[in-house]
């Protein structure tokens, strides 16, 4: 190999990572690449021996899925070779996705001012006969994207921490009841291993959740608000979770909500919808991450439930199940496609995290109502 020169600096981390699995007997550079000279350990041949590959060579594969994390957080991607009889891993830099951040900037604000005109009607302003009218709503508008906005970002944390590439969140203006349809953010690149999966899954909704009881309380402590233009009611079906904490804060008054209040019951309405285990749902995740590709099954047949449970409450029970009838449909196109696999899908996650994702999935029961409004 031609136009080889010392190793650069700053691989010394990268090179501690990698002698886990193999003895490094020589690091070089060509241009930004680095080339690491390797000799296999036990730790990785004990790999090839539980996949009863005999003295077949090692498969990148399994390099791979080992590796993977570690050349991430050091900002590279790798491959690994055969070359005369020699072993290497070469590490290429990223070439970061460059990001159009005005773009998050630019929804954000959208969302902030449709939050805001939503929020205004809920404080029983009128800002199309007075334009002013739509400052009463910056409380709201301050509620419920800190609720959407910690969900996020619970996300997009925990992935940084494991060395996944993710974009920072786009919110999604939409003029409905309360002025968006949430925010999202996108992944790109591989999942490392299953520890990976469930802790940026589950982050998204537990996050979320501990933000939307503290906005909840805040709003029941707020005095409550009875009067909407021209007489416009919503009736809010109240999640257990929600029902506990108004036994809990004195007075609380889920008759005439506080705007802020309903911002914290939205965000358990969004808790409960994204903890739905099936497809690339927060809750998909997650149980993938629990129990491997049996969570297919589970993911199969949560259409079903949903479309039942909207059947059972629109022709038995005379009552609006639509939302259930909406996502069951949606459910259907995409879990279909089913759920990536993490590169390293053999480590499991061990007790704690089992416990907890268990405690998650109760916790998001905890938030559902099967009636969640009806506007009168």
């Amino acid at each position: 190999m031609n136009n080889l020169t010392h190793k650069p600096r700053n691989t010394d981390e990268l090179a501690e990572r990698i002698s886990q699995f193999f003895t490094v007997y020589e690091m070089q550079q060509q241009g930004d690449n680095v080339y690491f000279y390797v000799i296999p350990k036990e730790a990785l041949l004990g790999v090839k021996e539980n996949n009863n590959s005999g003295d077949a060579p090692i498969e990148p594969n399994v390099v791979y899925q080992k590796l993977w994390a570690a050349f991430a957080e050091k900002g590279y991607q790798f491959a690994f070779k055969n070359e005369l009889g020699e072993q290497i891993l070469i590490g290429t830099p990223f070439k970061p996705v460059k990001e159009r951040r005005w773009i998050n900037v630019v929804l954000a604000l959208a969302t902030f001012i449709t939050t805001m005109v939503m929020g205004s009607f809920l404080f029983g302003a009128d800002p199309i006969s007075n334009l002013s009218d739509v400052l009463k709503g910056i409380p709201f508008t301050l509620a419920i994207m800190t609720v959407l906005g910690a969900h996020e970002a619970g996300h997009y944390i925990v992935a940084k921490k494991h060395g996944m590439n993710t974009s920072l969140p786009y919110f999604i203006p939409f003029p409905s009841i309360v002025g968006t349809m949430g925010a999202v953010i996108r992944h790109r690149g591989p999942i490392p291993n299953r520890k990976a999966l469930f802790d940026v899954g589950i982050a998204g909704p537990l996050i979320g959740l501990i933000v939307s009881v503290i906005v909840t309380v805040i709003g029941l402590l707020q005095p409550p608000v009875a009067n909407t233009p021209d007489g416009l009611q919503i009736q809010l079906g109240i999640p257990p979770l929600f029902e506990l904490i108004t036994r809990i804060i004195p007075a609380a008054n889920t008759s005439f909500m506080h705007p802020v209040a309903f911002a914290g019951w939205v965000g358990m309405l969004v808790t409960a919808l994204n903890l739905i285990p099936a497809g690339q749902l927060d809750g998909g995740h997650v149980l993938r991450a629990m129990i491997g590709e049996k969570a297919s099954r589970v993911s199969t047949l949560m259409p079903v439930a949903l479309l039942f449970t909207g059947g059972y409450m629109i022709l038995i029970r005379n009552l609006d199940g639509s939302m259930w009838v909406f996502w069951g449909l949606l459910l259907t196109v995409f879990a279909a496609s089913g759920h990536p696999r993490p590169l390293n899908d053999d480590i499991p996650l061990g007790r704690g995290r089992m416990v907890l994702g268990i405690i998650t999935f109760f916790l998001g029961l905890l938030c559902v109502t099967l009636v969640p409004f009806q506007i009168q």
